[in-house]
């Protein structure tokens, strides 16, 4: 099993209007953005630094038929797509696209855990994957929550497939229990039943930025909409 196997290695965001999405992370978070180059598809590569961070392209028509609103999508690294795919059914989820491959970048399949939390599983094609990040540097990822319908039954489908153990729990009183868990890699995510004082339309998975100034992030929020 590689390394990398069962962590998170990438993120991209779909939306409806890619220019506005590209302005509204520049200036909120600092990112750069250049487009990925790929011919044969609109991609474009977020960046902090020298440092690759997510990725954004428009909805695809397959994604839009199925009423899929703007959302951001964690890539979980497996060794093996296509076994993976049949260990997610197997296990109660579901494949919205089956394995393919991305010519130079590798193989992925679009998933969901038994409740309809959508996540991708891929392995790349290089053997290298990208370099983590120290805890809470500014413009990385530095968080990874799901809102599960049941968290308990949620964390029992993710630490099957991918050997996630769980760290501490927290009361959150009449919210539930707040579920913190890690990967192999140690990255710092949360499961999150709906409990009595939230309700959503369906379930999702949430993947935080960290900010050098969240005061002022914050400001550019509310001004880039």
């Amino acid at each position: 099993m590689s390394k990398y196997h069962g962590k998170f290695i990438w993120y991209d965001v779909m939306t409806t209007d890619t220019k506005a999405a590209e302005s509204f992370y520049k200036r909120a978070i600092g990112w750069s953005a250049q487009d990925s180059g790929m011919g044969d598809r609109s991609y474009t590569l977020f960046s902090v630094g020298p440092a690759m961070v997510g990725g954004l392209m428009p909805i695809t028509d397959e994604a839009r038929k199925m009423g899929v609103p703007p959302c951001w999508t964690g890539y979980v690294a497996v060794d093996d797509v296509d076994d993976y795919a049949k260990r997610v059914k197997k296990a109660g989820g579901a494949v919205h696209r089956g394995p393919e491959d991305i010519p130079g970048v590798g193989r992925f399949a679009v998933v969901a855990d038994p409740h309809g939390a959508v996540f991708i599983i891929m392995k790349g094609s290089s053997a290298e994957g990208p370099k983590d990040p120290a805890p809470g540097t500014p413009g990385h990822i530095g968080w990874r929550e799901l809102h599960a319908g049941d968290g308990k039954k949620a964390f029992g489908f993710y630490s099957g497939l991918f050997g996630w153990s769980k760290a501490e729990a927290i009361d959150m009183g009449a919210m539930g229990v707040y579920q913190t868990f890690k990967t192999d890699g140690g990255e710092p995510a949360g499961i999150k039943g709906q409990g009595g004082c939230r309700v959503v339309p369906a379930q999702d998975c949430v993947n935080h930025g960290s900010c050098l100034d969240c005061g002022a992030a914050s400001d550019d929020y509310a001004v880039g909409g």
